[in-house]
């Protein structure tokens, strides 16, 4: 019975570090879609060829 504490606090750690690196992955791909959705609604928009100026 001396292994049980061993594997949970290993299966413990190794569950709260997957889930924080999920986690930390998420968070910092939705800042890298807000910034290209900021990026894109400032982008000058194209001019059609013979528009009026």
């Amino acid at each position: 019975m001396d292994w049980v504490p061993i594997v949970f606090i290993t299966f413990k750690v190794l569950v709260f570090g997957s889930c924080m690196f999920y986690a930390i992955k998420w968070h910092h791909d939705q800042g890298k879609k807000a910034k290209e959705e900021a990026s894109r609604s400032q982008a000058p928009a194209e001019r059609t060829p013979g528009a009026a100026d």
